[in-house]
Protein backbone atom coordinates (compact mmCIF):
# COMPACT_ATOMS: atom_id res chain seq x y z
CA UNK A 1 0.00 0.00 0.00
CA UNK A 2 1.17 3.81 -1.02
CA UNK A 3 0.29 6.56 1.52
CA UNK A 4 -0.18 10.09 -0.19
CA UNK A 5 -1.25 13.14 0.61
CA UNK A 6 -4.51 14.40 0.26
CA UNK A 7 -7.80 16.75 1.05
CA UNK A 8 -10.69 15.06 2.52
CA UNK A 9 -13.59 16.19 4.50
CA UNK A 10 -14.78 14.52 7.70
CA UNK A 11 -17.69 15.01 7.43
CA UNK A 12 -20.48 16.46 5.60
CA UNK A 13 -20.79 19.14 8.11
CA UNK A 14 -16.98 20.01 8.31
CA UNK A 15 -14.59 21.78 5.93
CA UNK A 16 -12.15 19.67 3.70
CA UNK A 17 -8.90 19.15 5.72
CA UNK A 18 -4.82 17.99 5.01
CA UNK A 19 -4.62 14.06 5.66
CA UNK A 20 -3.57 11.04 3.86
CA UNK A 21 -5.02 8.32 2.25
CA UNK A 22 -4.10 4.90 1.04
CA UNK A 23 -3.75 3.53 -2.14
CA UNK A 24 -3.52 -0.03 -3.58
CA UNK A 25 -0.32 -1.36 -4.92
CA UNK A 26 0.17 -1.91 -8.58
CA UNK A 27 -1.21 -4.91 -9.83
CA UNK A 28 -0.86 -5.88 -13.57
CA UNK A 29 -2.84 -3.98 -15.05
CA UNK A 30 -2.56 -0.81 -13.24
CA UNK A 31 -1.46 2.60 -13.34
CA UNK A 32 0.62 4.83 -11.02
CA UNK A 33 -0.23 8.51 -11.71
CA UNK A 34 1.62 11.63 -10.03
CA UNK A 35 -1.23 13.55 -10.14
CA UNK A 36 -0.70 17.33 -10.85
CA UNK A 37 -3.82 19.23 -11.24
CA UNK A 38 -7.42 18.06 -10.08
CA UNK A 39 -10.67 20.05 -10.80
CA UNK A 40 -13.60 21.19 -8.86
CA UNK A 41 -16.45 20.07 -9.65
CA UNK A 42 -19.75 21.12 -8.25
CA UNK A 43 -20.99 17.65 -7.77
CA UNK A 44 -17.59 17.18 -5.82
CA UNK A 45 -19.21 19.74 -3.26
CA UNK A 46 -22.86 18.18 -3.68
CA UNK A 47 -21.32 14.44 -2.73
CA UNK A 48 -18.65 15.05 0.41
CA UNK A 49 -22.23 17.42 1.53
CA UNK A 50 -24.26 14.38 1.24
CA UNK A 51 -26.94 16.05 -0.89
CA UNK A 52 -27.12 13.01 -2.79
CA UNK A 53 -26.84 10.35 -0.11
CA UNK A 54 -24.94 9.24 2.50
CA UNK A 55 -21.25 9.22 2.15
CA UNK A 56 -18.32 7.16 3.61
CA UNK A 57 -15.55 9.57 5.48
CA UNK A 58 -13.04 10.46 5.38
CA UNK A 59 -13.64 11.26 1.16
CA UNK A 60 -11.30 12.96 -0.85
CA UNK A 61 -13.22 13.83 -3.89
CA UNK A 62 -11.61 14.70 -7.14
CA UNK A 63 -12.83 13.09 -11.12
CA UNK A 64 -10.68 15.90 -13.03
CA UNK A 65 -7.49 14.37 -12.67
CA UNK A 66 -4.62 15.02 -15.22
CA UNK A 67 -0.84 14.11 -14.05
CA UNK A 68 2.04 12.07 -15.29
CA UNK A 69 2.53 7.75 -15.35
CA UNK A 70 5.46 7.26 -12.84
CA UNK A 71 4.82 3.30 -12.55
CA UNK A 72 2.91 1.10 -14.67
CA UNK A 73 1.79 -3.15 -13.71
CA UNK A 74 3.54 -5.49 -15.84
CA UNK A 75 1.16 -6.05 -18.59
CA UNK A 76 -0.04 -2.64 -18.67
CA UNK A 77 -0.14 -2.03 -22.66
CA UNK A 78 -1.89 1.10 -23.19
CA UNK A 79 0.34 3.38 -21.01
CA UNK A 80 4.41 3.58 -20.18
CA UNK A 81 6.19 5.68 -17.70
CA UNK A 82 6.53 9.55 -18.29
CA UNK A 83 2.78 9.38 -20.46
CA UNK A 84 0.57 12.39 -19.76
CA UNK A 85 -2.82 11.01 -18.85
CA UNK A 86 -6.34 11.78 -17.20
CA UNK A 87 -8.88 10.02 -15.36
CA UNK A 88 -12.56 11.37 -14.97
CA UNK A 89 -15.63 9.95 -13.15
CA UNK A 90 -15.14 6.38 -13.38
CA UNK A 91 -12.28 4.06 -12.98
CA UNK A 92 -13.91 0.47 -13.22
CA UNK A 93 -16.94 -1.08 -14.54
CA UNK A 94 -18.42 -4.64 -15.12
CA UNK A 95 -17.05 -4.65 -18.36
CA UNK A 96 -19.24 -7.67 -19.46
CA UNK A 97 -23.18 -5.66 -19.53
CA UNK A 98 -23.90 -4.68 -23.58
CA UNK A 99 -23.41 -1.34 -22.63
CA UNK A 100 -19.53 -1.77 -21.04
CA UNK A 101 -18.95 -3.71 -24.57
CA UNK A 102 -20.42 -1.13 -26.31
CA UNK A 103 -18.23 1.27 -24.59
CA UNK A 104 -20.98 3.34 -22.79
CA UNK A 105 -19.25 2.15 -19.29
CA UNK A 106 -21.04 4.93 -17.82
CA UNK A 107 -23.97 3.20 -18.12
CA UNK A 108 -23.06 -0.11 -16.96
CA UNK A 109 -25.88 -2.20 -15.90
CA UNK A 110 -24.11 -3.30 -12.67
CA UNK A 111 -23.07 0.30 -12.26
CA UNK A 112 -19.66 1.99 -12.83
CA UNK A 113 -17.15 2.40 -10.14
CA UNK A 114 -16.59 6.03 -9.31
CA UNK A 115 -13.80 7.96 -8.88
CA UNK A 116 -14.16 8.58 -5.12
CA UNK A 117 -17.38 8.19 -2.94
CA UNK A 118 -17.48 4.06 -4.34
CA UNK A 119 -17.37 0.52 -3.60
CA UNK A 120 -13.99 -0.66 -5.63
CA UNK A 121 -13.79 -4.38 -6.38
CA UNK A 122 -11.43 -4.63 -3.39
CA UNK A 123 -14.31 -3.52 -1.45
CA UNK A 124 -12.71 -0.07 -0.22
CA UNK A 125 -13.88 3.26 -0.61
CA UNK A 126 -12.30 5.20 -3.88
CA UNK A 127 -10.63 8.46 -2.95
CA UNK A 128 -10.59 10.67 -5.62
CA UNK A 129 -8.04 13.13 -7.32
CA UNK A 130 -7.82 16.13 -4.26
CA UNK A 131 -4.49 13.75 -3.45
CA UNK A 132 -1.32 13.45 -4.90
CA UNK A 133 -1.07 9.93 -6.90
CA UNK A 134 -3.88 7.46 -7.53
CA UNK A 135 -3.40 4.03 -9.15
CA UNK A 136 -6.08 3.18 -11.76
CA UNK A 137 -6.86 0.18 -14.20
CA UNK A 138 -5.10 0.77 -17.94
CA UNK A 139 -8.51 0.84 -19.06
CA UNK A 140 -10.14 3.83 -17.33
CA UNK A 141 -6.85 5.98 -17.86
CA UNK A 142 -7.31 8.13 -21.16
CA UNK A 143 -3.88 10.19 -23.14
CA UNK A 144 -3.72 13.71 -22.49
CA UNK A 145 -2.62 14.84 -26.45
CA UNK A 146 0.63 17.07 -26.07
CA UNK A 147 -1.28 20.04 -27.66
CA UNK A 148 -3.47 20.33 -24.56
CA UNK A 149 -1.61 21.44 -21.22
CA UNK A 150 -2.66 19.68 -17.90
CA UNK A 151 -4.27 21.81 -16.12
CA UNK A 152 -6.72 23.36 -18.25
CA UNK A 153 -7.22 19.94 -19.30
CA UNK A 154 -8.26 18.60 -15.91
CA UNK A 155 -11.68 19.97 -16.00
CA UNK A 156 -12.20 18.46 -19.57
CA UNK A 157 -12.73 15.07 -17.67
CA UNK A 158 -16.24 16.25 -16.32
CA UNK A 159 -16.92 19.15 -17.42
CA UNK A 160 -15.71 18.61 -20.85
CA UNK A 161 -17.15 15.27 -21.47
CA UNK A 162 -19.91 16.04 -19.76
CA UNK A 163 -21.27 18.50 -22.26
CA UNK A 164 -19.45 17.15 -25.57
CA UNK A 165 -21.15 13.51 -25.26
CA UNK A 166 -24.75 14.95 -25.76
CA UNK A 167 -23.68 17.60 -28.59
CA UNK A 168 -22.36 14.78 -30.44
CA UNK A 169 -25.33 12.55 -29.56
CA UNK A 170 -28.02 14.77 -30.63
CA UNK A 171 -26.01 15.69 -33.48
CA UNK A 172 -24.55 19.28 -32.88
CA UNK A 173 -23.74 20.55 -36.18
CA UNK A 174 -23.41 22.99 -39.10
CA UNK A 175 -27.20 24.26 -40.06
CA UNK A 176 -28.19 23.24 -36.37
CA UNK A 177 -29.38 25.65 -33.82
CA UNK A 178 -28.33 24.74 -30.10
CA UNK A 179 -29.10 26.71 -26.58
CA UNK A 180 -26.87 26.33 -23.82
CA UNK A 181 -28.91 27.07 -20.59
CA UNK A 182 -26.29 28.64 -17.78
CA UNK A 183 -22.74 29.78 -18.54
CA UNK A 184 -20.46 28.00 -15.49
CA UNK A 185 -18.31 25.21 -15.28
CA UNK A 186 -20.48 22.50 -17.72
CA UNK A 187 -21.79 25.77 -19.56
CA UNK A 188 -18.68 27.65 -20.67
CA UNK A 189 -17.12 23.97 -22.05
CA UNK A 190 -20.64 23.34 -24.01
CA UNK A 191 -20.43 26.70 -25.52
CA UNK A 192 -16.94 25.84 -26.67
CA UNK A 193 -17.80 22.26 -28.35
CA UNK A 194 -20.87 23.47 -30.02
CA UNK A 195 -19.06 26.39 -31.90
CA UNK A 196 -16.00 24.16 -32.61
CA UNK A 197 -19.40 21.88 -34.03
CA UNK A 198 -20.03 24.48 -36.29
CA UNK A 199 -23.40 24.78 -34.79
CA UNK A 200 -25.67 27.93 -34.17
CA UNK A 201 -25.06 29.02 -30.30
CA UNK A 202 -27.09 30.38 -28.32
CA UNK A 203 -26.49 31.45 -24.22
CA UNK A 204 -29.56 31.04 -22.37
CA UNK A 205 -28.57 33.09 -19.07
CA UNK A 206 -30.51 34.84 -15.92
CA UNK A 207 -28.45 38.23 -16.44
CA UNK A 208 -26.55 39.23 -19.28
CA UNK A 209 -23.35 39.81 -16.55
CA UNK A 210 -21.67 37.51 -18.90
CA UNK A 211 -22.44 38.08 -22.15
CA UNK A 212 -19.18 39.38 -23.42
CA UNK A 213 -17.57 36.32 -22.21
CA UNK A 214 -20.06 33.85 -23.72
CA UNK A 215 -19.63 35.61 -26.75
CA UNK A 216 -15.88 35.31 -26.71
CA UNK A 217 -16.43 31.43 -26.05
CA UNK A 218 -18.34 31.14 -29.01
CA UNK A 219 -21.70 31.81 -28.54
CA UNK A 220 -23.39 34.16 -31.31
CA UNK A 221 -26.48 35.40 -29.39
CA UNK A 222 -26.81 35.59 -25.42
CA UNK A 223 -30.77 36.32 -23.97
CA UNK A 224 -31.39 36.84 -20.69
CA UNK A 225 -34.07 34.19 -19.64
CA UNK A 226 -34.98 36.58 -16.92
CA UNK A 227 -36.66 39.00 -19.62
CA UNK A 228 -39.93 37.41 -20.82
CA UNK A 229 -39.34 39.04 -24.42
CA UNK A 230 -36.41 36.12 -24.36
CA UNK A 231 -38.88 32.69 -24.05
CA UNK A 232 -41.27 34.74 -26.57
CA UNK A 233 -38.69 35.70 -29.40
CA UNK A 234 -37.44 32.58 -29.14
CA UNK A 235 -40.23 30.18 -29.41
CA UNK A 236 -39.66 26.93 -31.43
CA UNK A 237 -36.03 27.86 -32.55
CA UNK A 238 -33.80 25.68 -31.25
CA UNK A 239 -32.89 21.79 -32.05
CA UNK A 240 -30.68 20.74 -29.14
CA UNK A 241 -31.03 22.63 -25.50
CA UNK A 242 -28.03 21.83 -23.03
CA UNK A 243 -28.96 22.98 -19.46
CA UNK A 244 -26.43 22.60 -17.47
CA UNK A 245 -27.17 24.36 -14.27
CA UNK A 246 -28.07 22.08 -10.85
CA UNK A 247 -31.05 24.40 -9.75
CA UNK A 248 -34.79 24.08 -10.94
CA UNK A 249 -36.14 25.47 -14.29
CA UNK A 250 -39.20 26.42 -15.84
CA UNK A 251 -38.99 23.00 -18.09
CA UNK A 252 -42.03 23.80 -19.83
CA UNK A 253 -40.72 27.53 -20.85
CA UNK A 254 -37.76 25.45 -22.19
CA UNK A 255 -39.26 23.11 -24.05
CA UNK A 256 -41.50 25.55 -25.92
CA UNK A 257 -38.32 27.11 -27.32
CA UNK A 258 -38.00 23.70 -28.98
CA UNK A 259 -38.60 23.47 -32.73
CA UNK A 260 -40.51 19.85 -33.98
CA UNK A 261 -38.32 17.12 -33.26
CA UNK A 262 -36.12 19.26 -30.95
CA UNK A 263 -34.65 17.66 -27.69
CA UNK A 264 -33.97 19.42 -23.75
CA UNK A 265 -30.95 18.02 -22.31
CA UNK A 266 -30.31 18.26 -18.52
CA UNK A 267 -26.30 17.49 -17.45
CA UNK A 268 -26.97 19.42 -14.77
CA UNK A 269 -28.20 17.48 -11.43
CA UNK A 270 -30.71 18.97 -9.25
CA UNK A 271 -31.41 17.59 -6.02
CA UNK A 272 -34.95 17.82 -6.27
CA UNK A 273 -37.47 16.99 -9.13
CA UNK A 274 -38.05 18.80 -12.31
CA UNK A 275 -42.27 19.25 -13.16
CA UNK A 276 -44.00 19.44 -16.67
CA UNK A 277 -47.01 18.84 -18.33
CA UNK A 278 -46.77 16.53 -21.00
CA UNK A 279 -48.02 18.65 -23.73
CA UNK A 280 -45.29 20.23 -23.59
CA UNK A 281 -43.95 17.39 -25.29
CA UNK A 282 -47.01 16.40 -27.31
CA UNK A 283 -47.32 19.20 -29.14
CA UNK A 284 -43.88 19.68 -30.82
CA UNK A 285 -42.48 15.96 -30.62
CA UNK A 286 -39.81 17.14 -28.24
CA UNK A 287 -38.00 15.44 -26.00
CA UNK A 288 -36.67 15.73 -22.52
CA UNK A 289 -33.90 13.93 -21.93
CA UNK A 290 -30.77 13.28 -20.01
CA UNK A 291 -27.33 13.02 -20.47
CA UNK A 292 -24.09 11.45 -17.93
CA UNK A 293 -20.89 11.65 -19.05
CA UNK A 294 -18.99 9.32 -21.62
CA UNK A 295 -17.82 6.46 -22.28
CA UNK A 296 -13.56 6.08 -22.05
CA UNK A 297 -13.45 5.70 -25.59
CA UNK A 298 -15.76 8.86 -26.10
CA UNK A 299 -13.76 10.56 -24.09
CA UNK A 300 -10.46 10.25 -25.09
CA UNK A 301 -12.06 11.33 -28.86
CA UNK A 302 -13.15 14.53 -26.67
CA UNK A 303 -9.57 14.97 -25.73
CA UNK A 304 -8.30 14.61 -29.15
CA UNK A 305 -10.89 16.95 -30.35
CA UNK A 306 -9.74 19.55 -27.78
CA UNK A 307 -6.35 19.19 -29.07
CA UNK A 308 -7.01 19.55 -32.54
CA UNK A 309 -9.15 22.91 -32.54
CA UNK A 310 -7.50 24.08 -29.47
CA UNK A 311 -9.81 23.58 -26.59
CA UNK A 312 -9.19 24.05 -23.06
CA UNK A 313 -11.05 24.83 -20.12
CA UNK A 314 -11.07 28.83 -18.41
CA UNK A 315 -9.37 28.02 -15.24
CA UNK A 316 -8.39 29.37 -11.84
CA UNK A 317 -5.18 27.69 -10.60
CA UNK A 318 -5.55 27.37 -6.86
CA UNK A 319 -3.25 26.30 -4.06
CA UNK A 320 -4.44 23.07 -1.84
CA UNK A 321 -5.37 25.13 1.36
CA UNK A 322 -7.64 27.29 -0.92
CA UNK A 323 -9.89 24.37 -1.33
CA UNK A 324 -13.02 25.19 1.01
CA UNK A 325 -12.84 29.12 0.32
CA UNK A 326 -13.11 28.04 -3.47
CA UNK A 327 -16.26 25.68 -2.60
CA UNK A 328 -17.85 28.74 -0.91
CA UNK A 329 -17.12 30.74 -4.76
CA UNK A 330 -18.48 27.75 -6.82
CA UNK A 331 -22.06 28.17 -4.69
CA UNK A 332 -21.85 31.98 -5.19
CA UNK A 333 -21.10 31.55 -8.90
CA UNK A 334 -17.51 33.19 -8.08
CA UNK A 335 -15.75 31.60 -10.85
CA UNK A 336 -15.32 32.08 -14.53
CA UNK A 337 -15.37 28.94 -14.77
CA UNK A 338 -13.42 26.29 -13.25
CA UNK A 339 -11.29 25.70 -10.13
CA UNK A 340 -8.36 23.84 -10.49
CA UNK A 341 -6.17 22.11 -7.42
CA UNK A 342 -2.32 22.32 -7.99
CA UNK A 343 -1.61 19.27 -6.32
CA UNK A 344 2.10 19.91 -5.48
CA UNK A 345 0.79 22.12 -2.46
CA UNK A 346 -0.48 19.33 -0.99
CA UNK A 347 3.27 17.81 -0.45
Amino acid sequence: MLTVNAYAAPSATEPLIPTTVQRRDVGPHDVLIDIKFAGICHSDIHTVRGDWGPQTYPLAPGHEIAGIVTEVGSEVTRHAVGDRVGVGCMVNSCRECANCLKGEEQYCLKGNVGTYGAVDRDGTITQGGYTTHVVVNEDFVVTIPDGLKLDVAAPLLCAGITTYSPLRHWGAAPGKQVAVVGLGGLGHMAVKFAHALGAEVTVLSQSLKKMEDGLRLGADHYRATSEEETFQDLAGTFDLIINTVSAPINLDAYLSLLTVDGALVNVGAPAEPLPLHEFSLILGRRSFAGSAIGGIRETQEMLDFCAEHGIGAEIEVIPADKINEAYERVLSSDVRYRFVIDTSTMN
